[in-house]
């Protein structure tokens, strides 16, 4: 009965002309998403990880706040950061490489 009440009222209230909040009272996340991603919309993960071609020490910037679940905030940014410690990795694993040919 409540629910028919609250849909009647919504009706009522959307044939007048007026929004209803859209809102999941199971999943109270929803919505929560919609802004845009902070450096240009992209993220700041996939931000660093374009950025470190030019300037290497981007991708541990973003690997530290991979590992500091900054992804926890806005899980939009796990995956640009992942790629960003990923690069950092293997960016270490080629100085490492480079610098252990010059010196043997």
């Amino acid at each position: 009965m409540g629910q028919d009440t609250r849909r009647h009222s919504a009706e009522s209230e959307h044939k007048n002309g007026e929004y209803e909040l859209i809102r999941d009272d199971e999943d109270p996340c929803l919505g929560m998403y919609d802004k845009p991603l902070p450096c240009f919309g992209c993220g700041i993960g996939w931000f660093s990880l374009l950025l470190g071609f030019v300037f290497p020490l981007m991708w541990y910037y973003a690997t530290i706040l991979y590992f500091k679940n900054y992804y926890q905030r806005d899980p939009r940014e796990r995956a640009g950061l992942a790629a960003s410690a990923i690069a950092a990795l293997i960016c270490t694993i080629a100085i490492i490489i480079t610098i252990a040919v010059l010196i043997f």
